[in-house]
């Protein structure tokens, strides 16, 4: 019979502690998340009344409801992926599967590194300068979604290119084989193997979009509009600068209202999230490796 010698006995509890040591840095990170929320549950859910979602703000935004910022976060973070989801595809596919390890290459991905760190003020200040200033989209739900693009790119083309990387290779050499081209390849066999890795940064970057103030403050969200957008070219309202207007720039404001769009903004994240990795897991699921 095997007998456990002092140093693995001693392994075991080493391992047990480090094991305890990271069960309580988990509980510290989740403890104030499952705080915030509850504290958002208890006084911002008695405000989530049809009215107060499908209404338009009144009194100066101290009564009503939050409807056209409702819409014009979807609309912004739809846009957005609309116009970062197949460009960051396409890069992260021509780094994966078409691009040789130079000095241009590396200069793109140190490139792509660094812009994921810019802050998004100097974001915004971009996409005041190159979509509201020099391509004339004026302050717009546009400018707005496409600064927001450009800001959550990296993000895509990054979790893009991991996913590609990780289908195996072997299914690339048995597709040659039998006569196909790269392209077909990429199209046929790798893309379809990795959906479920690039939704991985969809999430990440709806969650990212959804939440930001600077860059759509500067380009395409306004203060208060008493109508709702008809096209991409008009401005809207978004419930990251509604939350920050009815929070430190209105008077008069009940003191529920900014717990109830910060619990909306919370749970739209959430949904799309959902929506997200319950596709994902149903992808995941019909792959055959």
């Amino acid at each position: 019979m095997f007998q456990a010698t002092p140093r693995d006995i001693r392994n075991v509890r080493v391992e047990r502690r480090v094991r305890l040591v990271f069960l309580a840095m988990t509980v510290m990170l989740i403890i104030p998340v499952m705080i915030v929320l509850a504290l958002l549950v208890v006084r911002g859910a008695p405000v989530l009344t049809p009215e107060f979602l499908f209404e338009f703000p009144t009194n100066g935004m101290t009564a009503g409801g939050i409807f056209p910022a409702l819409l014009g976060t979807i609309l912004l973070v739809t846009v957005a992926l609309v116009a970062s989801v197949p460009l960051g595809v396409a890069a992260a596919v021509y780094l994966s599967e078409y691009a040789r390890d130079n000095w241009l290459t590396r200069l793109i991905n140190l490139a792509i590194i660094n812009l994921a760190g810019v802050p998004s003020i100097v974001h915004a200040l971009f996409g005041v300068g190159a979509f509201v200033l020099f391509f004339g989209f004026g302050t717009s739900i546009l400018s707005a979604s496409l600064t927001l693009a450009i800001m959550t790119l990296p993000v895509v083309i990054v979790s893009t290119r991991e996913a590609l990387q990780a289908v195996p290779h072997a299914f690339r050499e048995a597709c040659w084989s039998l006569g196909a081209t790269r392209s077909q390849t990429i199209r046929k066999i790798v893309l379809p193997n990795a959906v479920s890795g690039i939704l991985t940064g969809v999430i990440l970057e709806v969650s990212r979009t959804a939440g930001e103030t600077a860059p759509i403050m500067f380009t395409g969200a306004a203060f208060f509009l008493p109508f709702l957008p008809e096209s991409v070219f008009d401005q809207t309202m978004a419930l990251s600068l509604h939350l920050f207007v009815i929070s430190t720039q209105v008077p008069g404001v009940p003191e529920e209202f900014p717990f109830g769009v910060a619990l909306l903004l919370i749970i739209i994240v959430l949904a799309m999230n959902a929506l997200s990795i319950a596709f994902r897991i149903y992808l995941r699921g019909r792959k055959k490796w």
